[in-house]
């Protein structure tokens, strides 16, 4: 479905972001979810830092379309690597063109611990244990680590202001997967929340960001994963829910339970290894988008499933967008 002007309008001026005072732009960006829930689903390719657009690239090859959502990651990692911080800019600028072209712009953020300095490794920076001392330290203001962590986020504040001065809306995914035990941010509950609070309220009040829409975004709760309720930080901080999801964990508790958490917020598939079939979105059909992570995209999926899913009727696509953002 062809989202309507029309009807985008119309739930732009009846649904809020949570952060105050929020950018024309990212009003009409939650108020397009709204209006396309449970009448399709955005298309949606991840592009890692190093590879600029060349996964969405690749969907228009295989498809012919554009996914209408472009993902990014801020990274973290040396210099030339899969998630380099050297291609910050070359990659705000390229979330710029694909916004004008009509793109949905979502950004992840893989956060190096507070005990660390960029540049880190994946195994070690990201994917490592902090002390319970640690965490009470980084949450607490006027520390030597809260003192870190804020300069950690300063720097990633910058990015998104230069998004929000080009009228940019994001899809602000920080943190995911916090109902895991893999990323330093997750396993801790009340932590957790308390983490995703002073965020809020930092990029918020002290960096004066509107354009984010937030997106709390757990795992899917299978295998030693937690419950997503259990770390949800309530409805005043979040916008939209999503869920991670792989080989094929499409079942439809996962679906009906992050259904029952957003109380009538949008929910998205935020990454998946495996494109969700047309008869799947036909069968769960409040999800509003998905995401395929990166290289998963031919690693993972057969060209004719990925053909048939973007040629479905409920299969939104770039081209489907254009003029949303105006």
């Amino acid at each position: 479905m062809k989202p309507d002007q029309g009807t985008i309008e119309s739930w732009a001026a009846r649904v809020t972001p949570v952060s105050p005072e929020p950018t024309h732009e990212a009003r009409r960006l939650l108020g397009l979810l709204y209006a396309i829930t449970g009448h399709g689903i955005f298309t949606g390719q991840h592009n890692q830092p190093v590879h600029g657009s060349s996964w969405s690239e690749e969907v228009h090859k295989i498809t012919g379309s554009y996914p209408a959502l472009w993902g990014q990651e801020f990274g973290f990692s040396p210099t030339d690597t899969l998630d380099g911080i050297n291609f910050r800019d070359r990659n705000i600028e390229q979330a710029i063109d694909w916004h004008k072209r009509g793109s949905v712009i979502c950004f992840t953020w893989h956060a190096v611990s507070p005990l660390e300095d960029e540049p880190v490794d994946f195994q070690g920076g990201i994917i490592k244990d902090i002390s319970q001392q640690d965490w009470e330290e980084m949450l607490t203001p006027g520390s030597r680590l809260n003192a870190r962590w804020c300069a950690q986020v300063d720097v990633i504040a910058a990015l998104l202001k230069r998004l929000q001065a080009e009228n940019v809306p994001v899809l602000w995914r920080p943190y995911h997967e916090m109902n895991g035990t893999w990323f330093w941010w997750g396993g801790n509950i009340e932590g957790f929340k308390r983490l995703w609070r002073m965020m809020f309220e930092y990029l918020t009040f002290h960096h004066g960001l509107r354009n984010l829409v937030w997106v709390y975004n757990p795992n899917a709760a299978y295998g030693n994963n937690g419950a997503i309720e259990d770390y949800y930080p309530g409805h005043d901080v979040v916008d939209v829910l999503a869920l991670d999801t792989y080989d094929n964990h499409f079942e439809l508790e996962h679906y009906t339970s992050l259904l029952e958490l957003a109380a009538g917020k949008p929910i998205g598939w935020g990454e998946v290894g495996n494109v969700p079939s047309a008869e799947l979105i036909c069968a769960q059909p409040n999800w509003t988008w998905f995401m395929v992570w990166s290289a998963h995209l031919t690693s993972h999926n057969s060209p004719e499933l990925v053909q048939k899913t973007y040629g479905s009727d409920e299969a939104i696509t770039l081209k489907d967008l254009n003029g949303w953002q105006t």
